[in-house]
């Protein structure tokens, strides 16, 4: 996403969401030294990870209408870093006078390279975590051990092992009541919720249907000069270790809804996928089509399709069968079995939820509330995800307990620009492809 468009996409949130990742904030350990009451206390933030979508979060924190101030921000670019400062103070000076937030960073609290967010999560009682998915779970530990509020956005990682280690710190901050609030919107949309509230009106859920169907996103060719470390980075959606590929990176919001009416996750996963369209060199190794079942234990299918081709036809929706009706998530509709409506939401009063999820997070803070521990469905959605991945790069069926402890991690051991890729391209240029029927787990 531009920098010249994020604030506009963001504005486009019931159709498709964000094109990128991100995240959103995090604060200190709840105590009475730690309440934020009074006209004078302020809300210190820091952003980890300065793209498009921290870019986006930071906006959002700062217009809160909370006592907000980012004092420090991270990311292993420098010129991100400075692209994010520049548009991030641009919006703030459009937001007119009427704004409480402040953008408080000097040149000696930003912070450049992998080892950035030590440096910057000390100076804040808030945590932005928006860099590419595959570093939230390390970022993600450093916050929770440091004592801050957290708002990471999805996905939360990008592997079992890094889903594990999500879990284990969210248990931590549970112990330490740090709120933490994961950017799956749908759970602060107006629309959503009220949905939700009424869920009953359907009966049992029987089966259901999520797409997340379009033209795709960016991508970044290789530039002279750069590590293949560098490369990936830069092209971070398209190496399954920092993206988790679209149906983590994207299709996740659609899992995520499905997972929050049906009350609970899939048990096992089978499916199919491949790269027809978009798969030159820049591509890297993702496919741009999934398509997966997923088994409940009540015995109800969800049947998941996303797809990446330009030209096609798209689709950000999810649908939920009722014994007794049906619900149509993006119309905000809900219908009997023959097809009358019998609630409709107005969507003329939907709030930005993107805004909406900052507005909550920010006012439990001043408030000394704890109330938010979205870490541990934000890891099982996750994981809902990747069970579905594996299922399409393998083409077998993948148990959901085995997949979760298989330790399966794609990381590399060093985090360094000259350091070793967990994934390089062959002599022609092309990176490896997983091969269903040939792909194991």
């Amino acid at each position: 996403m531009s920098n010249q468009s994020f604030h506009d996409k963001r504005r486009d949130f019931v159709k498709q969401g964000s094109m990128l990742a991100g995240a959103i904030a995090a604060a200190p350990l709840i105590s009475n030294a730690n309440f934020f009451s009074g006209s004078d206390d302020v809300i210190k933030v820091a952003v980890i990870g300065c793209g498009g979508r921290g870019t986006g979060a930071a906006v959002q924190a700062l217009m809160s209408k909370q006592n907000v101030k980012i004092v420090a921000m991270a990311d292993a670019f420098k010129d991100r870093l400075d692209e994010c400062y520049k548009n991030v103070a641009g919006e703030l000076a459009n937001a007119g006078a009427g704004t409480k937030g402040i953008l408080d960073v000097p040149e000696e609290r930003k912070f450049v390279g992998f080892d950035g967010y030590l440096k910057a999560i000390p100076l804040a009682d808030v945590v932005i975590l928006a860099t590419p998915p595959g570093f939230r779970p390390i970022h993600f530990e450093e916050a929770v051990k440091q004592g801050k509020h957290i708002f990471m956005e999805k996905p939360v990682a990008t592997d079992p092992a890094g889903v594990q280690r999500v879990l284990a710190a969210a248990k931590i901050a549970k112990q330490k009541k740090l709120n933490v609030v994961v950017g799956l919107q749908r759970h602060y949309q107006d629309s959503y919720r009220a949905l939700f509230a009424k869920k009953d009106m359907i009966g049992d859920i029987t089966s259901m249907q999520a797409w997340w169907n379009n033209d795709g996103v960016w991508t970044r060719p290789r530039k002279a000069g750069q590590t293949e470390m560098e490369y990936q980075m830069r092209n971070w959606y398209y190496f399954v270790w920092l993206c988790g590929d679209h149906i983590t990176e994207q299709h996740i919001h659609n899992l995520d809804v499905i997972n929050w009416f049906k009350g609970g996750y899939p048990v096992k996963a089978q499916g199919f996928g491949g790269r027809q369209v978009r798969k030159s060199k820049e591509h890297g190794e993702i496919f741009d089509h999934h398509y997966v079942e997923f088994h409940y234990a009540d015995g109800s299918i969800l049947n998941s399709q996303c797809r990446h081709m330009p030209g096609t036809s798209s689709k950000v929706d999810e649908l939920l069968v009722g014994t007794k009706g049906k619900i149509y998530c993006d119309a905000a509709r809900i219908t009997d079995l023959r097809g009358k409506t019998i609630f409709q939401f107005d969507k003329s009063k939907e709030r930005n939820p993107y805004q909406t999820e900052h507005d909550e997070l920010f006012a439990a803070i001043a408030k000394g509330e704890y109330k938010y521990a979205d870490a541990e469905n934000g890891a099982y959605s996750t994981m809902t995800s990747i069970l579905g991945r594996m299922a399409t790069y393998s083409g077998q069926i993948i148990d959901w307990d085995k997949a979760i402890n298989s330790g399966l991690n794609l990381h590399p051991s060093v985090y360094a620009f000259d350091a070793a890729a967990p994934v390089n391209p062959g002599p022609d240029g092309f990176y490896p492809v997983p091969v269903p029927g040939v792909t194991k787990y």
